[in-house]
């Protein structure tokens, strides 16, 4: 059995993430400390209780989501033996999910990891001034057709892929109307639904090139350690070791297309035959049954989840 570790991103936060684990494992609990002074923010009280919506800010989502993952991945090694070096092959992680992957790995620390996501988030954030740009899943379509839609809206505007999910999910992102416009288009092309997203910003497209630059400055801060395993990187969908070559890529994911389907189908080719989702919720769960269809996919983000996991 060849295992990967996928971490999951934004959209999978929920109130109450991790509550039951901090509630039950001291592990789980000194991540969320962690995390907590590391940002001078009871953030895990959020966390726990809420309000939803001050979760959903992208500054807050994005230090929680991987806080509940390593507070998953430290009970792990600590109640089940798990040790990463030994057990998985790969990790990998869905936008801000890299850079759980990378906490888990040992490139960054679980406070660097924190402090960099609320610089990304509130750069994200601040990048687009509200209501000039947008996000639409079209369901249905192969990556091709999405990019071909998403170039025939542009004229002149910025829309493109953000993120390639698999399973005929694509996700277009850029400014409202051109995206507005690619919906439109899209039904004409055999689409099976266009959906607009509630999101705060038009993620991993162009318009966010001044949060690259924030990230570039932020990243080059930080001392980035060589991954105890092979990080799969969103805008290579290929395994990166080199400090250098992660720092690269974690700013051109800014911009860049997350490219998880052929990220998943790259690892199930490489052998993995077991992929664990550690964190919040179930969605790189879903995905990963539909892209590797030979692969078992569990999502560990709870204590039976924890006693579950073989």
């Amino acid at each position: 059995m060849t295992r990967a570790f996928i971490f999951p991103g934004q959209g999978s936060q929920a109130v109450g993430m991790g509550k039951a684990l901090a509630e039950s494992f001291p592990d789980a609990r000194a991540v969320f400390a962690e995390v907590d002074e590391a940002l001078g923010q009871n953030l895990s009280k959020l966390m726990f209780e809420g309000p939803a919506d001050e979760l959903t800010l992208t500054a807050n989502a994005q230090p929680a989501l991987m806080a509940a993952s390593l507070a998953v991945l430290r009970t792990l090694e600590a109640e089940r033996g798990l040790d990463l070096a030994r057990d998985a092959a790969f990790v990998a992680g869905h936008s801000l999910g890299e850079y759980s992957a990378l906490a888990a790995a040992g490139t960054f620390s679980v406070a660097d990891a924190a402090r960099l996501l609320r610089i990304r988030g509130q750069a994200m954030q601040k990048a687009v001034a509200p209501g000039v740009g947008a996000m639409a899943a079209l369901l249905g379509p192969d990556l091709e057709t999405a990019r071909a839609i998403a170039e025939e809206a542009a004229e002149g505007m910025v829309c493109g892929v953000a993120n390639d999910n698999g399973a005929g999910q694509v996700v277009l992102s850029g400014h409202k109307e051109a995206v507005e416009r690619a919906m439109a288009l899209a039904q004409s092309r055999g689409v099976r639904r266009a959906v607009l997203l509630n999101v705060s910003a038009p993620f991993h497209c162009a318009l966010m090139a001044p949060a690259a630059e924030t990230m570039k400055a932020a990243l080059a801060e930080v001392t980035l350690n060589p991954p105890v395993v092979p990080v799969y990187a969103n805008v290579t969908a290929g395994p990166l070791t080199d400090p250098a070559a992660i720092r690269e890529a974690l700013v051109a994911q800014v911009t860049g297309t997350v490219r998880w389907s052929e990220s998943v189908a790259a690892m199930a080719e490489a052998g993995v035959d077991r992929f664990h989702e550690l964190g919040a919720g179930k969605v790189l769960t879903g995905l990963v049954k539909r892209i590797a269809s030979g692969a078992t996919a569990t999502a560990v983000g709870t204590p039976d989840d924890v006693a579950a996991y073989a």
